[in-house]
Formats: C-alpha cells, sequence, structure tokens
C-alpha cells in the first residue's frame, strides 16, 4: 500500500508541476465587443438555422441534404459562439477527480 500511495504521490506532483508552466503562459485576451451589425448577423444566422430546422427534409435528395449539412457547419463556425476548456483546465479537474474519488 506504501509503494501505491508513493507512485500516486509522484504522479499527482509530476502532473501539478506540468501545469504551473502552461498557466503562467495563458494570456488573457479581452473580448472584442459586438456591434450592432454584428448582432444583426447573428440573428439573420439564427433565423437561417430555425429555417433549415424546421424544414420537411425528407423530400430532399441526397445532394440537398449534404449542402444544408455543409451549410449548417459553416454558419456554426462564424458564430462560434461555445464554451472552451483549457487543458490546464482539464488536468486540474482530472486531478480533483483523481484525489476525491
Amino acid at each position: 500500500m506504501k509503494s501505491l500511495k508513493k507512485i500516486k504521490n509522484i504522479f499527482v506532483t509530476l502532473l501539478m508541476l506540468s501545469v504551473i508552466p502552461t498557466l503562467l503562459n495563458a494570456e488573457v485576451v479581452p473580448k472584442p465587443k459586438v456591434t450592432t451589425t454584428q448582432a444583426e448577423q447573428v440573428q439573420i444566422l439564427q433565423l437561417r438555422l430555425n429555417e433549415i430546422q424546421d424544414m420537411d427534409k425528407s423530400e430532399l435528395t441526397a445532394a440537398e441534404k449534404k449542402a444544408l449539412r455543409k451549410e449548417v457547419k459553416a454558419i456554426k463556425k462564424i458564430a462560434d459562439g461555445g464554451v472552451y476548456i483549457s487543458v490546464g483546465a482539464i488536468i486540474i479537474i482530472l486531478l480533483l477527480l483523481i484525489i476525491l474519488l
């Protein structure tokens, strides 16, 4: 049991030491302010996504469905309003889970 605890402590220490340089190099990037034209464009894209979602796709051909999928992917890439978790944050979360469980 002692060797298992020792290995666990060494593993946790190495992970913590590998996270610290990543956190020190992290830059705080200010979010750009959204202008009214950008807000209007996002609203237009959202309306288009709703139109595509409400469509009856059973009558479309395979090529038309493929074109719609590409359009949806492009719109989502433009909007890009997701939440991002850094690698350091994921490692810290995993460490906490390992320690607590």
